[in-house]
């Protein structure tokens, strides 16, 4: 695992969106396939898609030969609704860049058939050759995604039940009000996430700190489900000052040493 820590949430978001830019033009120079991005909503990932955008309108970046997998979305919010991760999308990144839309996946919380529209989710990222960068956030649990504490580390996409402090954590966008938040939501599992090549994982301010510690210095466990990153090859946590606060001074100098290193 790989920790970049920066000092605020503007310059991590700003690392994380050049190294996903770096990514696709990487693979555009060498393949004519499809970079495949698995992509993440909620605050956190904002910043990150606002700098893609400045990127693709300076002409550094092009989405055009991108095929994007969301990590999940509510179950029974209409499509149209404002706090859909479907409009999330269009709203922060898909409106501003020049992808095709055809090769941008959501899935369908209003499917008529819940299950076979995760199991088919499941086919088109197999279809697509496998996901080359997943982009992911980090709850204040520790979840990945919509994989509560104690989802199973080798789970797949399903319709998952959000805990009560995920419905709180949330219910900011729904007015303050827990009861606009659907009890219910799709999402992809911790194996789905870990089978990308890559796993890039945000996390910014001081409510992220303690489930920070725990997927770094913690054990890989279902009950921190960020921690399967530990096991991945290529795992890279990119956070600001106040998310690392809970992690050990040596651990914090042995990251740092570590990108100071590969910087020269």
């Amino acid at each position: 695992m790989k920790v970049i820590i920066r000092n605020d949430e503007k310059k991590a978001s700003i690392w994380a969106a050049h190294y996903i830019a770096d990514a696709i033009n990487a693979k555009a120079k060498t393949s004519k396939k499809p970079f495949v991005l698995g992509l993440a909503t909620g605050s956190t990932p904002i910043e990150t898609y606002a700098e893609l955008a400045r990127l693709v309108k300076a002409g550094k970046l092009s989405f055009k030969n991108v095929v994007t997998f969301n990590m999940d979305e509510y179950v029974a919010l209409p499509v149209e609704h404002p706090e859909s991760y479907h409009s999330f999308m269009d709203k922060y990144l898909f409106n501003h860049i020049d992808i095709d839309r055809k090769n941008v996946h959501l899935l369908d919380g209003n499917a008529k058939d819940l299950k076979k529209e995760c199991d088919d989710y499941e086919k088109k990222i197999v279809a697509a050759g496998g996901i080359d960068l997943f982009l992911g956030g980090i709850g204040e649990d520790g979840h990945i995604a919509f994989n509560e504490p104690f989802s199973s580390l080798n789970s797949r996409t399903r319709v998952v039940t959000l805990t009560e402090d995920t419905r709180k954590v949330n219910s900011r966008f729904f007015d303050n009000d827990i009861n606009k938040v659907p009890a219910q939501a799709m999402s992809v599992g911790v194996a789905t996430v870990t089978d990308a090549k890559e796993v890039l994982i945000l996390a910014f301010g001081s409510k992220k700190a303690r489930a920070l510690r725990d997927a770094i210095e913690g054990p890989c466990s279902h009950a921190c489900t960020v921690s399967a990153l530990q096991l991945h090859p290529a795992g890279i946590i990119v956070c600001d000052e106040a998310a690392i606060g809970e992690c050990k001074y040596n651990s914090y100098k042995y990251f740092k040493a570590v990108e100071e290193a590969e910087s020269k």
